[in-house]
C-alpha cells in the first residue's frame, strides 16, 4: 500500500461547472453534485462517489479515473487554512490506503467538509 500513497494525493484549485461528460461514468441513480478543478484535470463528487479525471502525457488525451465510493471511507479530518499555510487540508483513510487532498485558498474548507459528511453519514 506504501507505493499507493503517493499516488493518492491531489490539489483543488478552484469550484468549477460540473463536466458534461461525466454523465457517461453515473450509475443509475446517481447525481453529480459538485466539482472542483485540479491543475489540469477535476474531481467531481456524487451522492455514491468521489470521481477524479486525471489527464496523462503531453496532450492529456489519456486520461486515468479514480473512483473511491464513500462507502470505503473509514474517516476524515479536515484543517482550515492557517496564517502562513494558505491551503486547507482534507485527508481520507480508505480501505484502499491513506489520501490527502490539499484545497487552495479560496475553497471553502467546510462546504467541502459538508459534502463528505453528507455523502457518508445518510
Amino acid at each position: 500500500m506504501a507505493e499507493t500513497s503517493a499516488i493518492l494525493a491531489w490539489t483543488l484549485v478552484s469550484e468549477c461547472p460540473i463536466p458534461e461528460d461525466v454523465n457517461d461514468l453515473l450509475v443509475t441513480g446517481e447525481e453529480a453534485v459538485a466539482a472542483y478543478r485540479t491543475m489540469r484535470d477535476s474531481a467531481i463528487f456524487t451522492n455514491k462517489r468521489l470521481i477524479i479525471r486525471d489527464a496523462q502525457g503531453l496532450s492529456g488525451k489519456k486520461i486515468e479515473i479514480y473512483s473511491l465510493p464513500y462507502s470505503s471511507i473509514n474517516m476524515w479530518s479536515t484543517e482550515n487554512a492557517g496564517t502562513f499555510d494558505l491551503n486547507a487540508e482534507v485527508e481520507l483513510w480508505t480501505r484502499a490506503g491513506h489520501i490527502k487532498v490539499n484545497l487552495k485558498k479560496g475553497i471553502d474548507i467546510r462546504k467541502f467538509d459538508k459534502l463528505i459528511a453528507n455523502a457518508i453519514l445518510k
